[in-house]
């Protein structure tokens, strides 16, 4: 990718709702983790350039770090890609590393890698000095990007002054500490030598165009002991053990659509406020990986909810447009771990399970009507026994 790709960004405020929920009650914790999950993408569709190449600076195309993104020692759990919430109707295109005990921005944020920092931009609404998205090229087609680094370090801090967002060139070193975090800081890799293939149509995805480049195995970019530790800090145990984001099949239910007309992932450039709502997701679970999950964008107002389906059937991945209507009755969920023990959402727990909660809160009906092209409708509060056919609410998705 060469030059700098600007888009038009609108100030977006997101209403965060429920994406942590322990036996009907939210904890103070789990709201915060829900709230810092979401926050980078409904606070900042940002300036959505990835990496700004420095033509012949760049060197190489392939890297190996011996530095983690961040203190290890200090961080509790590494999130997986592949989470939905909130405005992520879709599988999320970046990890977390996160340590909500901790209640100072002293956590240090490490450069993995040599690089140049090619964008900085202060994020949305945020206080001043604090709140940054940064953007590390390390070579001719990797680079690092970093959301929610509370605190520069001094030599970055001096190049921003008041800006809102500046590109520069700023050198780093190998494990030179760039800022800090306090609970949570967003972090993934963008490999341009490697294009996704779970994406039917990657040109949908052009407004955030190193989507299709965010390589499955985040592990294999780094040299041991840190891979290991990266992997002891990781809640996700199942192969791609980094996790996934692409699920499309060609002429299959499975993976990411866009309603009719929304023009694929983020819309009009010039008009993409909320642009997620247009957003339909039949996947699995980040984490217990043999779950459904129908990630529902616009649910009863809300940006998105995300349900198990009872019976977990029937999968996406054998629906074509020969199976007709298929039907899924929606149910809330939770995690469990190896001892039945329900999941706080902040702990270290592997092995992580889905469980059901309460009973079926409604039903979808799904057709696929061409091979990329499905039609859908959702009937809140209903069961499976009230429901066989679409009425004139149904919506036509497509990608």
């Amino acid at each position: 990718m060469k030059g700098v790709l600007f888009l038009i960004v609108i100030l977006i405020i997101a209403s965060v709702a429920g994406f942590f929920v322990l036996s009907g009650q939210y904890s103070s914790y789990q709201e915060q983790n829900n709230q810092q999950v979401n926050t980078e993408q409904s606070n900042s569709t940002v300036n959505n350039n990835p990496r700004e190449m420095l033509g012949n600076d760049c060197e190489g195309t392939k890297i190996k770090f011996d530095y983690p993104p961040v203190n290890l020692d200090k961080t509790l759990v590494f999130l997986p890609l592949g989470l939905m919430t909130g405005s992520h109707v879709t599988p999320i295109d970046h990890h977390y590393f996160q340590n909500f005990n901790n209640d100072q921005p002293d956590i240090e944020v490490y450069s993995p890698g040599k690089g140049i920092i090619t964008s900085i931009q202060h994020m949305p609404g945020a206080i001043n000095g604090e709140d940054y998205r940064l953007v590390i090229d390390h070579t001719c087609g990797v680079s690092s990007i970093y959301i929610h680094i509370q605190l520069l370090s001094d030599k970055i801090k001096e190049q921003v002054l008041d800006k809102e967002y500046i590109s520069v060139k700023i050198p780093v070193e190998a494990g030179e500490i760039i800022g800090y975090y306090e609970k949570n800081v967003d972090y993934n890799l963008v490999d341009e030598n490697i294009v996704l293939s779970g994406f039917v149509i990657p040109e949908h995805y052009r407004a955030e165009p190193w989507k299709i480049h965010v390589p499955s195995n985040t592990y294999g970019y780094f040299n041991e002991p840190v891979r290991s530790k990266l992997i002891e800090k990781s809640l996700r145990t199942t192969e791609p053990i980094s996790g996934k984001i692409d699920y499309d099949i060609d002429g299959k239910l499975v993976g990411n659509w866009f309603l009719e007309g929304t023009d694929g992932y983020s819309g009009d450039y010039t008009n993409n406020e909320r642009y997620w709502l247009g957003h339909l997701s039949i996947v699995y679970d980040a984490y217990d990986t043999d779950t459904i999950i129908l990630s529902i964008a616009n649910y009863e107002g809300e940006d998105s909810k995300q349900f198990i389906v009872n019976g977990n059937q029937p999968n996406p991945v054998l629906v074509s447009v020969d199976s007709g209507i298929v039907k899924y009755e929606l149910l809330n969920y939770d995690y469990v771990d190896s001892k039945g023990i329900f999941w706080d959402r902040m702990s270290l727990v592997r092995g992580l399970t889905v469980v059901p909660r309460g009973d079926s809160v409604g039903v979808v009906l799904i057709q696929l009507v061409e091979d990329r092209k499905i039609k859908f409708e959702v009937f809140p509060g209903k069961t499976g026994n009230m429901i066989d056919s679409f009425t004139n609410n149904a919506k036509i998705y497509e990608r």
